[in-house]
């Protein structure tokens, strides 16, 4: 599904500017322990992602990757293993929840720069939890670097040009991304949410640039 039928696009520059911290958190520790027991046949592929998204492992908690085709949207065996993301996904964002799933992303590796453009993408909101993570991974949006802790809870404008950079070559990193239908809800959160928390990185810049 490349576009949703009657969801008009959303501008999320005003929404959510480059990254927006929402007022929402999840037990960071407990959520690690829950991912490493799905198992490993679980891990290994890019869950059919393609493109830029290559350099990271995929694992679907919800439906499939755009480049699957038109497939239904809804849970995956794997979030079974991982309750309190299920909660978050299900209830604490207040929205419809769309696609979900889980990368890893390699120590050293990049996503490269790019924008998401399907209709899809303007149609929802992209929410990123971090689950691993340390402080040579960064974020990229627009023009900014941005820190994401574990737990934390991110809104990320993916109809703008972004990217991520893991810095440390023996470390990986690991996030939560799910899009959802823009609700009242989650709305709120993002009015409410933390804006401008991004850093001027020229070196992470110009790295995700020349890669």
């Amino acid at each position: 599904m490349l576009v949703i039928p009657g969801r008009p696009l959303l501008d999320k520059n005003r929404l959510v500017g480059r990254c927006t911290r929402l007022d929402l958190r999840v037990d960071a520790a407990r959520v690690l322990a829950e991912v490493e027991s799905i198992p490993p046949q679980h891990w290994g592929g890019q869950g059919g992602r393609v493109g830029v998204h290559r350099p990271a492992q995929a694992v679907f908690l919800r439906g499939f990757a755009p480049a699957e085709g038109d497939r239904p949207i809804a849970d995956r065996e794997a979030l079974a293993f991982v309750p309190s993301l299920r909660r978050l996904i299900h209830e604490d964002i207040g929205a419809p929840p769309l696609r979900c799933l889980l990368a890893l992303l390699p120590g050293g590796a990049v996503i490269a720069p790019h924008v998401d453009q399907a209709p899809y993408f303007g149609q929802t909101i992209r929410i990123h939890v971090p689950i691993v993570t340390h402080e040579k991974v960064w974020m990229f949006s627009v023009d900014r670097s941005f820190r994401m802790a574990p737990g934390e809870v991110w809104a990320l404008n993916n109809s703008n040009l972004h990217a991520v950079w893991n810095a440390d070559p023996e470390r990986a990193r690991i996030h939560m991304i799910c899009d959802f239908l823009p609700s009242p809800r989650l709305l709120e959160r993002l009015v409410a949410g933390e804006r401008d928390l991004g850093e001027d990185r020229p070196d992470v810049r110009e790295h995700l640039f020349a890669a």
